[in-house]
């Protein structure tokens, strides 16, 4: 399938910002000479000794030959780790303020077409469950909503960011892709973060689990994190859900791509990668796992190594073992006190169904106590506002 993101461009909906940048096209054409089977155990050692990786050893720490060497590349991540973050594990919480969406993911809880309780919290009930979360110590929050701009428009996040200013000192947003106007206006508010999952980076992978609503515009989508950064936002996530594609390796290899191409084009703006393994949800209960721990360990390491300024977030999709033992080698954030609930964080009465199953349960102390215990250091601010 043929695929230029100034075609993908011309099905943008009414009032969707196209700023022109060939990131996707440079990605995407980069991946057509990623093969993985073909590195070979000289590539990954030379990878591994090297304080400057180029993509081509970004692919070897990601290929199969690299697996024999995994406990090395553990060692040479820790390290790069330390070098850069000390001991430190910033610690956050998510709150779900809806889950009305307009999407059709056929992975996602929150699926159009899905039945599910549906729930939006009022200002009122932001403002409680705000007030809850900032009650445990931590000062860093992610906003999340379902992608609908019916039920969570522009003024609704606003106002979820306005209420998270008075409470926490990091605001993040992991909601529907704007334009760099609106972003603009969402770091007028008071966020300065903003997270977004490409899923899948192949187009083909990309449509088939797309059906319908917005997100279906995948290049829209893809320069999510270019418009954030036009409009303010002094940082940017990526992630690629992996288990959707096929080869995980290659929607691995095009995420760290994507996030290197937007570093070398703002330099100034912070990154981080999340860590997302498709997991069961109330549509997608599949037990068959596609991506061993094993797996995304390597991925981890390997986006370490290659962009070793990057932050890392280690999801609730995972066990508190695995958890645990990711931050002590690459991972530099962790959720604690989560919940994908509308209304999760407390006894209020508009509460809807969650995007996913958790894996880790922990409270913020019982988390903080694991960090120590390892000898790390928990950080519940590490960003102070100027204003």
């Amino acid at each position: 399938m043929a695929f230029r993101a100034s075609t993908d461009a011309c099905n943008y909906m009414p009032d969707m910002e196209n700023i022109g940048t060939e990131i996707l096209d440079t990605v995407l054409e980069t991946e057509k000479g990623f093969r993985p089977e073909e590195y070979t155990a000289a590539d990954v050692r030379r990878a591994i000794a090297k304080d400057r990786l180029d993509p081509y050893d970004f692919g070897a720490l990601l290929s199969p030959a690299a697996i024999p060497f995994l406990e090395e590349i553990a060692t040479r991540a820790r390290q790069v780790t330390r070098d850069h973050f000390g001991n430190a594990v910033c610690m956050f919480t998510p709150i779900y303020t809806s889950n009305h969406c307009e999407n059709r993911c056929q992975y996602c809880g929150f699926n159009h077409d899905n039945d599910i309780i549906r729930a939006r919290l009022t200002p009122e009930e932001v403002e409680i469950e705000m007030r809850n979360i900032a009650a445990t110590g931590l000062t860093d929050i992610l906003i999340l909503t379902g992608e609908s701009r019916s039920f969570s428009d522009l003024e609704y996040i606003g106002m979820c960011v306005r209420t998270a200013r008075k409470y926490f000192t990091s605001i993040s947003m992991e909601v529907y892709p704007v334009n760099v106007d609106e972003y603009r206006y969402l770091h007028e508010c008071g966020a300065d973060y903003v997270v977004v999952f490409q899923e899948t980076y192949d187009p083909e992978t990309y449509a088939r689990f797309h059906l319908g609503g917005p997100k279906r515009i995948m290049s829209y989508r893809f320069n999510a994190q270019e418009r954030a950064l036009r409009g303010g936002m002094r940082g940017v996530g990526f992630a690629a859900l992996l288990g959707l594609r096929e080869d995980w390796r290659n929607d691995a290899f095009c995420c760290g791509l994507h996030a290197y191409h937007v570093q070398r084009r703002y330099p100034h703006a912070e990154i981080a990668f999340s860590l997302p393994r498709l997991r069961p949800c109330s549509s997608h209960e599949e037990d068959d796992v596609k991506v061993s721990e094993r797996d995304l360990l390597q991925v981890a390491m390997a986006y370490r190594l290659f962009m070793p300024f990057a932050a890392q977030t280690i999801s609730t999709r995972e066990l508190p073992r695995f958890r645990d033992g990711i931050v002590n080698i690459c991972a530099t954030k962790i959720s604690a006190g989560s919940s994908t609930e509308i209304g999760g964080h407390s006894d209020v009465k508009d509460k809807g169904d969650g995007q996913f199953n958790l894996s880790d349960a922990r409270g913020v102390e019982e988390v903080r106590d694991a960090l120590i215990s390892m000898g790390l250091q928990p950080v519940f601010n590490d960003y102070v506002r100027s204003d």
